[in-house]
């Protein structure tokens, strides 16, 4: 078992900056893949971006100059540094964690991100 703790998520202007992480803890595999997800009143959940263990990131087209995934595998953690906010980025954001030993995954309760214009 795997648990994510998500924190960090806050009311904030529209062109501020917030930093969200998420730690992960238990049965940790040194191969893995941790994301951010983010679900939006009335959307689907999508992807924002991804992080591999060894360091390969990946991140979705609206995000792209904006949102940066970094880890720290020392403390398995990852971070999302988001810059430049927009209202359209209001959203519940969840942290999940991919064992590369088996597929499992695992997901954080999740931190309300909300940018007021």
């Amino acid at each position: 078992q795997v648990q994510l703790v998500e924190s960090g998520g806050c009311l904030v202007q529209a062109g501020g900056s917030l930093r969200p992480s998420c730690a992960a803890s238990g049965s940790i595999f040194s191969t893995n893949v941790m994301g951010w997800y983010r679900q939006a009143p009335g959307k689907q959940r999508e992807l924002v971006a991804g992080i591999t263990s060894g360091g390969k990131t990946n991140d979705t087209d609206s995000v792209k100059g904006r949102f940066t995934i970094s880890s720290d595998n020392a403390k398995n953690t990852v971070y999302l540094q988001m810059n430049s906010l927009k209202p359209e980025d209001t959203a519940v954001y969840c942290c999940a964690y991919t064992s590369g030993y088996d597929g499992s995954t695992y997901w954080g309760q999740g931190t309300q991100v909300t940018v007021s214009s």
